[in-house]
């Protein structure tokens, strides 16, 4: 059950530290206030309705465009080593103390200690049984 307890508790601190150093991009296209498309991996391609420059130079007549494109950016964290030349002498002490009382704690002993092996049963004076009639069939 330990060995059980112990594998489950490594996955979970695995997708721990793979969910808090991910990051990634939702992009997403508006059209008017309506959102049209949204993607995680790739750019969103929009409506179509985009508005292009247009093809005469000399028109000054122009149009605001209904379309936008935002982006969410999660970022994750980026530094993960812990630097131990930072670490007080009161907190290596404790870290020392700390394995070395866990590494003990698992140690199984060698045989089963009895503490009442030098103690010899007490002599029986009279039988209760006999005494209060009474008799365990």
């Amino acid at each position: 059950m330990k060995q059980v307890s112990h594998k489950i508790a490594s996955f979970i601190m695995a997708f721990v530290v793979l969910f808090s150093t991910m990051s990634f991009t939702i992009n997403m296209h508006y059209c008017g206030d309506t959102l049209v498309e949204t993607s995680l991996f790739h750019k969103a391609k929009g409506c179509g309705m985009e508005m292009d420059n247009p093809s005469t130079q000399g028109c000054a007549i122009t149009k605001k465009n209904c379309c936008d494109d935002k982006q969410l950016v999660v970022a994750g964290q980026d530094e993960l080593q812990l630097q131990v030349d930072k670490i007080t002498f009161e907190q290596q002490v404790f870290i020392a103390s700390f394995v070395y009382t866990y590494i003990n704690l698992f140690e199984g002993l060698d045989k089963n200690v009895s503490t009442y092996e030098e103690y010899k049963p007490p002599l029986v004076i009279r039988r209760i049984y006999k005494i209060d009639e009474t008799y365990l069939i």
